[in-house]
């Protein structure tokens, strides 16, 4: 987000400063809770004996590793270069993780969890330096040559929430499964997992959209351009909606088909499925309203709706689940979802000014009527 918006100032210093800054931290963290784990690790082998200590010392630094690969992604996605951003990681590291295992293989034992542990860690360091030279080359000079500026009060004044936010959408997302597993036992959890993983098949569109939409978000609205926002966020929920309507309805008509190809028990999941398919389309219906409240600065009205539906959602599972098994924990997810949805569009018109849903495209050419309310 503050990427784009330097971008946009030509405030190149405090560009400098972020990329610096967030690398800095996010290492410092990291190495944290490595040395942190480390330590607990040798008191538990220590007193335990733990058979698997030395898998566990060489692969705790996974940890700085994988954090700096997703950091450098995000920075990729600030400077508009998706290839950037995900060649490496998403391509580079597996085919290079493949590859050491396939050697290893072909050396008789050598092919064991240390020896592979020790490659990933190996490979990934490669993966992180490839991503940090080719990022740097992707910026201009100014950029470069500019005095580096840090605000570090200010970014993780807005990096909290975002952080909180991200906690409680995985509240909403995983709560329903870990409490059928608590309430209904193993069996019934397998089921209802087997039906959750199903269903992100409809929000793929939507993520992938995300990505690269995002940073146009706050390249926009930094512009004050509300017109063109207009125009895009009216043009990808377009692009999210009709795809997604599609895999809705072939998984509410094919849900028992769909699930028999875990087995033949899982097909008791159907309806669980067919109401978080609902769900889910109601969030493509809505669009990348998330997303427009985050990258524009209404970042605490975000996480108001996000712990509020949390909350609801812990309470809904734990009174529907006993009652009415699967389909209630799909019921209650299905509800607060849509809740979270319907509450951030709201938002995104009164704080920002803007359509975001598949209504405003459908009925007209919306622009943009109202401005944006503080």
């Amino acid at each position: 987000r503050f990427m784009a918006e330097y971008r946009v100032r030509e405030d190149w210093g405090r560009l400098r400063g972020i990329l610096l800054g967030s690398w800095q931290f996010t290492l410092g963290i990291s190495l944290c809770i490595c040395l942190i784990s480390m330590g607990i690790i040798r008191t538990l082998d220590y007193y335990r004996n733990i058979s698997y200590a030395n898998i566990l010392y060489i692969g705790i630094w996974l940890v700085p590793l994988q954090a700096l690969m997703l950091l450098h992604e995000d920075m990729s996605r600030g400077a508009n270069s998706l290839i950037l951003g995900y060649t490496p990681s998403k391509i580079a590291w597996p085919l290079l993780a493949i590859a050491g295992g396939f050697y290893l293989g072909k050396q008789g034992d050598m092919l064991d969890s240390t020896s592979m542990t020790e490659f990933a860690v190996i490979a990934l360091s490669f993966v992180v330096v490839l991503q940090w030279m080719l990022l740097w080359n992707r910026f201009d000079q100014e950029i470069i040559s500019s005095h580096a500026i840090y605000e570090p009060r200010q970014w993780l004044k807005v990096a909290l929430p975002f952080l909180l936010i991200q906690s409680f959408r995985e509240i909403l997302t995983e709560s329903d499964t870990l409490m059928v597993g608590g309430i209904l036992g193993s069996s019934a959890v397998g089921v209802y997992d087997a039906a959750c993983k199903t269903v992100l098949w409809v929000n793929l569109i939507l993520k992938s959209v995300n990505l690269l939409a995002a940073p146009a978000f706050t390249t926009l609205y930094t512009q004050k351009n509300l017109p063109d926002l207009q125009k895009i966020v009216s043009a990808i929920t377009w692009w999210i909606f009709w795809p997604s309507l599609g895999i809705s309805i072939a998984f509410i008509l094919l849900s028992q088909p769909i699930l028999g190809l875990f087995g033949p028990d899982f097909i008791s999941g159907s309806w669980a499925l067919r109401i978080l398919v609902f769900g889910q389309l109601i969030s493509a219906i809505c669009g990348s309203v998330g997303n427009l409240m985050m990258m524009t600065g209404h970042q605490n009205d975000t996480l108001v709706a996000s712990g509020s539906c949390a909350l609801i959602n812990l309470v809904g599972n734990a009174i529907m689940i006993p009652l009415f098994g699967l389909a209630g924990a799909a019921f209650t997810t299905m509800f607060t979802l849509i809740l979270w949805n319907v509450w951030l569009s709201g938002l995104v018109v009164q704080k920002i000014g803007i359509y975001p849903s598949i209504f405003a495209s459908l009925l007209s050419k919306p622009e943009a009527c109202c401005e944006p309310q503080d």
